[in-house]
């Protein structure tokens, strides 16, 4: 079963760390058919498979395609811990 969270790391071309987006799985599945997560925004879509490869999806007009972006499984949430459950 895939997990229910992970960080996005998304890098420049340097590869150098820029910004880290955690996002949530959603009811969603993309056209690879692995699951769509999205942050709590919904700006943040990505199809990730079950070897960690991801592909941000495009929520909007004017978004330039993410080059550098990795996927790290974060672990599932406690039952009394908040989240910002995205749909």
């Amino acid at each position: 079963m895939s997990p229910l969270r992970y960080e996005l790391v998304f890098s420049d071309a340097t590869g150098a760390a820029r910004d880290v987006v955690v996002v949530e799985r959603t009811q969603s599945t993309g056209s690879g058919g692995h699951p769509v997560y999205a942050d709590v925004t919904g700006i943040i879509r990505a199809e990730i498979s079950d070897q960690d490869e991801v592909r941000i999806l495009a929520s909007g007009g004017h978004q330039e395609p993410a080059h550098s972006v990795a996927a790290r499984p974060l672990p599932d949430a406690d039952p009394g811990e908040p989240t910002g459950s995205a749909a």
